[in-house]
């Protein structure tokens, strides 16, 4: 691969010590970049000149998504935190707006080359290689995770079929035609293409397709180890967390590798990770066994360079040492967002934990909803449930759930179990936590 200014080759492999001094003067780079060109920054520190220390970067106050909706909205469509003039910008996305107002988002050339290696860093440490030929099934419409994306997998050197979404019996004939082997897409659509191949070709099993790798992300799920062995049961492929990122930041800095199911850090070179209380917003050690919200700034950025930006993801650290492929980054698990957080009578619930449950119960699909139709607090945790095709409709089963969700989780549920084929299925990211409109 033809280097790419701003990146340390191999950057994943280097000890934090041999990283130390590209990282700092990577920093005092961007941070005369970010003072000189971004109104957005120079504003929220107060026209203050920013440490040029890396150790000193808490003293910063933090950035959120949040202000950027506000500053796109006043000077559209960048914000004011557009630090290259426009004609510097080559490539517009636009975030998936799961959680708000979508966003646009520039990059430069070199912002695009640096993002497609980093995510290819990723793809590659999840098993992606050139013997591949790799289907892409998440959505090109200006969305960070189809392009871009795109561009990641084939930084690895594989055979890339841009397929995008919709289109799914197409999707079958050409994953046969073509002898595709692996598939990138959320953890919830192969449940999209088990339904077509029952409706539309009978006899023809999803193991039958030939997929041996499937490189998943976009939504949370791929930690639960019963996930993972229905999809080695069901499609014979092995699954991958491959791509978690954060669109305003990186599309994918993170990945699991085949040692290890935990996300390994892909990024330090050009992205500083800090970790702070989601509550107090104190800053707390990256360490083994920290969590807490994870806080990120760019060391290398043209475009829109954020700097203590809240992802409102909350990550729990399970290890600092190398792991066993070489790779060194921090490996981390990510326990859910900040803004889908369920407070039940004090305990902190999030869709993954509840996700954990009901995948034990095989009369379930997997499927569910929390469907929050009236503000906090909440006593109880309204979750709507669906039965697995063929599962008899038994009148206790909402019983055993709830049963289930207070040994596990120590909360109280309101459980309504919905038959078969409840909940549609989507080909993007799947919104758990439903909440009315106030």
């Amino acid at each position: 691969m033809t280097p790419v200014d701003g990146l340390v080759e191999r950057a994943e492999f280097m000890t934090p010590a041999a990283l130390r001094p590209r990282q700092a003067a990577a920093w005092r780079a961007q941070a005369r970049h970010v003072a000189e060109n971004s109104a957005f920054y120079r504003a929220l520190w107060g026209h203050a000149a920013p440490p040029l220390e890396l150790a000193r970067l808490a003293e910063l106050p933090l950035s959120d998504k949040a202000q950027l909706r506000l500053s796109q909205a006043a000077h559209p469509p960048f914000g004011d935190y557009l630090a290259a003039p426009r004609a510097m910008a080559s490539r517009l996305h636009r975030t998936s707006g799961t959680t708000g107002q979508a966003m646009n988002l520039a990059l430069s050339a070199r912002d695009c080359r640096i993002t497609e290696a980093v995510g290819g860093r990723g793809h590659a440490a999840a098993g992606l290689t050139a013997q591949h030929t790799v289907v892409h099934c998440l959505n090109y419409q200006m969305w960070m995770g189809g392009v871009t994306d795109h561009m990641t997998l084939e930084a690895t050197g594989a055979l890339v079929v841009p397929f995008g979404v919709g289109g799914t019996e197409l999707l079958i004939r050409t994953i046969r035609e073509v002898g595709i082997n692996a598939i990138s897409c959320t953890p919830s659509y192969p449940a999209v293409l088990e339904r077509t191949l029952a409706e539309k070709f009978p006899g023809l099993a999803p193991r039958d397709l030939g997929l041996k790798l499937g490189l998943f992300g976009g939504e949370a799920g791929l930690d639960d180890a019963a996930l993972r062995a229905r999809i080695r049961e069901t499609w014979g492929m092995e699954p991958r967390n491959a791509n978690y990122g954060v669109s305003d930041v990186f599309s994918n800095f993170a990945a699991q590798c085949e040692h290890d199911t935990r996300l390994h850090f892909m990024a330090a070179d050009v992205l500083w990770p800090e970790l702070v209380d989601p509550d107090t917003t104190r800053p707390l050690p990256l360490e083994k066994g920290a969590k807490g919200e994870l806080v990120l700034t760019h060391l290398v950025r043209d475009c829109q360079p954020l700097v203590r930006f809240r992802t409102g993801d909350i990550v729990a650290v399970d290890e600092t040492e190398p792991c066993r492929c070489g790779r060194t980054g921090f490996r981390f698990r990510v326990v859910g967002r900040s803004d889908d957080m369920v407070v039940v009578r004090g305990l902190n619930l999030f869709p993954t934990m509840v996700s954990a449950v009901l995948s034990e119960i095989g009369e379930l699909s997997g499927d569910y909803r929390i469907v929050l139709d009236a503000p906090p607090p909440y006593d109880r945790l309204p979750l709507h449930v669906e039965r697995a095709k063929g599962a008899p409709d038994s009148p206790g089963l909402a019983t055993r759930v709830a049963a289930a969700v207070k040994e596990k989780l120590g909360a109280s549920a309101e459980v309504t179990v919905l038959p078969p084929g409840s909940f549609p299925v989507t080909e993007g990211k799947t919104k758990r936590v439903i909440r009315s409109e106030p």
